[in-house]
């Protein structure tokens, strides 16, 4: 027992006897009779002085009202998602209310309503008396302006309490039935009757009313059993069918057709009784005529049952969406202190959520995705995702999934593995997974870099397959880790141009091997990537590659930053928030950085844009809609995860089709639709055509010249270098190194004997270097020696002489010529001509 009640128990010393009662209905009987005069009139009985004490304040807090969360169509009319509410509830104004319900409401609950003071005298008195003769039966008796106060009071516990076991608790206190809660009430009633009109109090006590299981208030209730009539359009005898159900919600409700005693079966019985007799009561008190009494009771009862968008489930193809939403604003604390405060207002705060999602390009979404990849494949665990994301806004204008949205356990059980509580779309942190690899669409960050590190498009690198083993990194240390990347086919590039537009993967690392990885990886942070699994972002060389797991909304909204000029917008859900009263609360803003500057950002965007030409990657994704659009592709290794990302200057969309778990090869697979592998090419481009035609897009700006130079260099000489000599310096002069492998040099054999090309060559270019195989040897000079002497000379060279006359007798017996010329590099045994001159 409180201790308010043994305190007013024990004051009394036995309230309980009628002697006690008979002084307390005297105090009743005047406040019912003169409200404003009751109480001091009474004040010298001692039991009057203990019902003064008993505090008469009520507080009527706000009601707990469900949250809407919208959409936007086509028009720019909104659509209801979905509703989240611990109670379904909708506030009806006064004129808002049929007069059926308050006629109906007053005639069988409190008749003499618009008459007493807030206690009704005669019911208070028999219910008072029978319950002092046994105390285990409490009777009612309460007036309306007394249910209000209950309830109120039930309300304010509800309120308070932030778990369901608190608001258990202070819900059973708040409706103990014991006699100190009796006049507790009734004092309350009296003064709640000097601050509020009859018609506030009955609006509020229609607002507040259960009518059974999560419904809450006679709007919600006339929305709910009668397919969505609002209150005011109630008939007559719909108004009495609610009305019933107050008086027992389990007992009378409608939402039960398979009842055995208020069912579908027998024309819901019970509540067809309680319905009838409230009827009576209207007519016995002249509300409504004998006609009228007559055609509604000849009325079966009828429900139409309407359940509301309750949660994110309600919402369809735009569940994962909605999630998104309720995690939005269940990680933020503008909505309160904690994340349990935050899920509190959305459930009971009555606010209007309108959110950045377009309807009809979700539509389009969800049927191009769900038209190429199945919600389920028996072999192996499917899953696809498109998300698209306005570039200078952030705002995410759609998001669909493979899968079915629902977070009750009981219907994910039921339903099997094509529903899911996880958003692969965002990050773990906002109900989605710990994320995927991007692949090759990850390359882009790396273009950024190469460009900001000043290098670029069409400058030259060594794009082969090789292994790389030297690695920059400013903020750990420098370090070497051999990787040996494979490409995906057999080209090679040597600019970020075709590199990108092949997405070749030697050709990148290639550039990375340039590049200061810790500034690369601030670059790729710049945009905004991180984890989807919270852990700290790595940049080991395999990274270039895209082998960190990221969301897809993450990669979205990075293509959007590109597409933007280079400044980033993170996503954002919500557009406008309005609370109960209809005032503006600051929605969630997006933050925007410029990740990249706008001339990089354009070098970026045009090598981006040839992957839709020719034979670039993305040629199968072009919507032939005539907008500009960037993009990248991307598949893991063994093609467990396949991407499209692109965008226009209005739209960024990033699909990705692979596996949640296990490692299925995607190119050994096909659905109904196609190829596994390119499912993402039959998906992005149905959602780009849509976004192109709603919003098109700009031409992208176009680099400045500089972003094409190319830098021409000396070939330093390496002759005469050893190998390993002639790589180092090449490659310190900027120039990529070949081993070309051994040719006929009179050099010692290893030595290196030529380069190609040689002088000048673009910066970065490779150079081809050949080894001497010691094969050849220097033609000896022999003119101006003797025959003789010439041919000693020359032993070991087939020797053909030549004779020609001379006048000039210093030549007579000298060598005059030799072919090849003297120097000339020649193989032993090879065939030397000499001209011996004779005089005549």
């Amino acid at each position: 027992m409180a201790d308010d009640d043994r305190t007013f128990l024990g004051a009394t010393g036995g309230l309980i006897g009628f002697v006690a009662v008979s002084a307390i209905a005297a105090v009743l009987i005047a406040a019912a009779m003169t409200p404003a005069v009751a109480i001091a009139g009474l004040a010298a009985n001692s039991t009057i002085d203990v019902f003064e004490a008993i505090p008469d304040s009520l507080s009527i807090g706000e009601l707990a009202e469900g949250s809407n969360i919208y959409a936007t169509n086509a028009d720019g009319s909104y659509h209801k998602l979905a509703t989240f509410y611990e109670q379904n509830r909708e506030e009806a104004g006064w004129e808002d209310i049929s007069q059926f319900v308050k006629d109906a409401a007053v005639a069988v609950e409190d008749p003499r309503f618009w008459e007493h003071g807030g206690v009704d005298l005669q019911g208070t008195v028999r219910a008072v008396a029978l319950t002092l003769m046994d105390d285990d039966n409490m009777q009612g008796g309460s007036s309306l302006t007394q249910q209000y106060v209950k309830n109120v009071l039930v309300q304010n516990a509800v309120m308070a309490a932030s778990t369901p076991e608190e608001q258990e608790a202070a819900v059973a206190a708040a409706i103990e039935t014991t006699p100190y809660r009796k006049l507790k009430e009734m004092r309350m009633a009296i003064a709640l009757e000097k601050r509020y009109s009859k018609a506030e109090i009955l609006r509020g006590y229609l607002n507040i009313a259960h009518f059974g299981g999560t419904v809450y208030g006679i709007e919600a209730a006339s929305k709910y059993f009668f397919g969505g009539v609002s209150a005011m359009d109630l008939t007559l005898e719909q108004a009495a069918s609610l009305i019933a159900i107050v008086n027992n919600p389990e007992k009378f409700r409608l939402d039960r057709p398979e009842s055995e005693k208020n069912g579908e079966a027998n024309g819901y019985a019970a509540n067809t009784l309680r319905r009838d007799h409230i009827l009576g009561k209207m007519l016995e008190h002249g509300k409504i005529t004998a006609a009228q009494f007559d055609t509604a009771v000849a009325t079966a009862v009828s429900p139409v049952v309407t359940s509301p968008n309750t949660g994110c489930q309600a919402a369809g193809g735009s569940g994962f969406f909605c999630d998104y939403v309720y995690w939005t604003i269940r990680n933020d604390d503008a909505f309160g202190a904690t994340p349990d405060e935050r899920i509190e207002k959305l459930r009971r705060g009555g606010l209007e959520i309108y959110t950045t999602l377009d309807l009809p390009l979700q539509v389009t979404a969800e049927a191009a995705l769900n038209e190429n990849v199945p919600s389920v494949d028996p072999r192996f665990d499917v899953g696809a995702t498109a998300v698209t994301v306005q570039p200078n806004t952030g705002r995410v204008l759609s998001m669909v999934q493979n899968k079915t949205f629902s977070n009750d356990p009981e219907v994910l059980e039921a339903n099997g593995p094509g529903w899911t509580s996880v958003n692969y779309n965002t990050d773990i942190d906002y109900g989605g997974s710990s994320g995927f690899q991007p692949g090759s669409t990850y390359k882009v960050f790396t273009l950024a870099e190469w460009l900001n590190a000043g290098h670029s498009l069409r400058e030259n690198f060594d794009g082969r397959k090789r292994s790389f083993s030297r690695w920059i990194n400013s903020c750990t240390g420098n370090f070497t880790a051999a990787f040996n990347p494979r490409n995906d086919d057999g080209r090679i590039a040597s600019d970020a141009v075709n590199a990108t537009k092949w997405s070749v993967n030697t050709s990148y690392m290639a550039m990375a091997s340039q590049l200061d990885l810790c500034k690369l990886q601030q670059t790729i942070e710049a945009f905004d990537i991180h984890r989807a699994d919270g852990d700290p972002l790595q940049m080991n060389p395999s990274d270039v590659l895209g082998t960190q797991e990221v969301a897809p909304i993450t990669m979205a909204a990075a293509f959007a930053g590109i597409a933007n000029g280079g400044l980033t917008c993170s996503p954002i859900v919500i557009d406008r928030i309005l609370d109960r009263s209809g005032a503006e609360l600051e929605p969630p803003k997006s933050t925007c950085r410029q990740s990249v500057e706008p001339s990089v950002a354009a070098a970026m965007a045009y090598a981006m844009r040839q992957t839709f030409s020719g034979d670039g990657t993305a040629v199968a994704s072009n919507t032939g809609s005539g907008v500009p659009h960037i993009g990248k592709t991307g598949t893991t290794d063994d093609a467990k995860d396949t991407w499209m990302i692109g965008s226009s200057t209005t739209a960024a969309t990033a699909v990705w089709v692979g596996n949640v778990i296990y490692d299925a090869n995607l190119r050994d697979l096909s659905f109904e639709s196609g190829a596994a592998a390119t499912a993402r090419h039959r998906i992005w481009p149905r959602i780009m055509a849509y976004a192109d035609a709603r919003w098109g897009g700009a031409a992208f700006a176009e680099p400045d010249p500089s972003a094409f130079r190319v830098i021409q260099a000396d070939i330093p000489d390496v002759r005469g270098k050893t190998l390993e000599e002639a790589r180092g310096i090449l490659e310190g002069a900027g120039f990529g190194f070949d081993d070309a492998g051994p040719q006929d040099s009179e050099l010692p054999a290893g030595q290196v004997s030529s380069t190609n090309p040689t002088g000048t060559a673009p910066k970065g270019s490779v150079v081809s270097v050949h080894t001497s195989n010691g094969a050849l040897v220097l033609l000896p000079g022999v003119i101006g020696l003797s025959e003789q002497a010439a041919r000693a000379a020359l032993a070991g060279f087939a020797v053909q002489v030549r004779v020609v006359a001379v006048t000039d007798k210093a030549l007579d017996g000298k060598v005059t010529e030799s072919n090849p010329a003297p120097g000339t590099p020649i193989r032993p045994g090879a065939a030397v001509e000499i001209t011996v001159g004779r005089s005549g």
